[in-house]
């Protein structure tokens, strides 16, 4: 008898993929699309009722959801898990920036919505496997391991470092193994009609929408100084939330005959003085940091070790490898770095790798340089 998957259909080109080869492989196969923002039930929560509602155009993925289901003759259901993701995505993401981070909720995303919520609502057509299309792989066993996606460039095993063994065990990476070229080729070859659909890009609520806009109607614009660390105003900035580390467009700052033409970029918040804290230079000496302190730690597959371990870690999507040593600090995790690491900031991701496996991650609470908190 064929082993029954649930696999979660977005209306996307990888997901349509993963169906089509659960299908191919002899799987019977049931698409759940996730609905996950509703503008105006939102909007009515907190009484906007006049925001632009169509920032997330999921009517056209449910549309384009049904057409591959249709022409894979596959059953396709809709689900709201829209008080979930308010609940534990989207008010992260407000108190994030509230506190002057940047937050990344796509990982909650993942560990809360679609590997939890999905999880328990896909139970009830007794399912074997559930299956997204995301770029990584599970070597299933008695403790199953999550891999990078055999696409470098794609690998999106960063945003899935929170979920735990149980949730790996359940899961399917049918794309995994593949580069985004050979998905597209596939698409075709089944003429699916999200085959030439271009990847989507930002979170679910933002979408392609202007992210200060948006983000104003949530959270009051409290308008500032630029300042140079010697605390010489600069210029005007237009709300702390808006701006991260490393940050070089949108500043407005231009060359003078006083400061010359090096570009500026972001170095430093202060939340007391609402001040942004800016500098000359790429490699402005303010934006390294030698170590830092992970919170929220979910480790796959690796106990709360003693000692230190050696492994790699990632602190943006798509960084490179950097070589650090971890050690456990309470609840915490402590890392060093080989060498020192451009742009740290508190509130993003650390992933940590040993080779293609991913060990789990957190988010960075604190960077430090010569053992000194870095004032982000």
């Amino acid at each position: 008898m064929a082993k029954t998957v649930v696999v979660g259909l977005s209306g996307g080109v990888d997901s349509s993929v993963a169906a089509a080869l659960l299908i191919e492989q002899g799987y019977n196969v049931i698409g759940l699309f996730m609905r996950n923002w509703d503008s105006t039930t939102n909007n009515d929560i907190l009484g906007n009722p006049d925001i632009d509602d169509e920032i997330c155009p999921q009517e056209v993925d449910y549309a384009d959801a049904l057409k591959v289901a249709n022409k894979l003759k596959m059953p396709i259901f809709k689900v709201d898990f829209i008080q979930e993701y308010w609940d534990n995505v989207f008010t992260y993401f407000l108190d994030e920036y509230k506190k002057g981070r940047t937050p990344n909720p796509d990982i909650l995303c993942n560990k809360y919505i679609k590997f939890d919520a999905f999880i328990e609502h896909a139970l009830q057509y007794h399912p074997d496997f559930i299956a997204m299309g995301h770029y990584a792989r599970v070597v299933h066993g008695e403790h199953p391991k999550m891999l990078r996606g055999v696409d470098d460039n794609k690998d999106q095993s960063y945003f899935l470092s929170q979920l735990t063994e149980k949730q790996l065990s359940q899961t399917l990476f049918p794309v995994g193994e593949l580069t985004k070229q050979e998905v597209r080729e596939i698409a075709n070859k089944y003429d699916l009609a999200t085959k030439d659909k271009k990847d989507s890009t930002g979170i679910c609520f933002i979408g392609e929408r202007d992210f200060k806009k948006f983000l104003s109607n949530y959270l009051p614009n409290k308008t500032g100084n630029m300042i140079t660390l010697d605390g010489e105003i600069i210029s005007k900035h237009s709300g702390l939330m808006y701006y991260t580390i490393g940050q070089r467009k949108g500043l407005g700052i231009g060359g003078s005959s006083r400061f010359g033409n090096e570009p500026w970029f972001v170095i430093g918040k202060n939340l007391n003085t609402n001040d942004l804290v800016v500098g000359q230079g790429f490699h402005h000496p303010t934006l390294y940091s030698d170590s830092c302190l992970v919170e929220d730690v979910n480790l796959i597959n690796l106990n709360h070790f003693e000692g230190e371990l050696k492994c790699t870690a990632k602190f943006r999507y798509r960084q490179k490898d950097n070589d650090v040593l971890i050690k456990f600090i309470g609840n915490n995790l402590f890392v060093t770095f080989k060498n020192d690491i451009r742009a740290i900031t508190p509130g993003q991701a650390a992933v940590f790798y040993q080779g293609d496996v991913c060990l789990g991650g957190g988010f960075i609470k604190e960077a430090y340089k010569d053992k000194k908190v870095r004032k982000y």
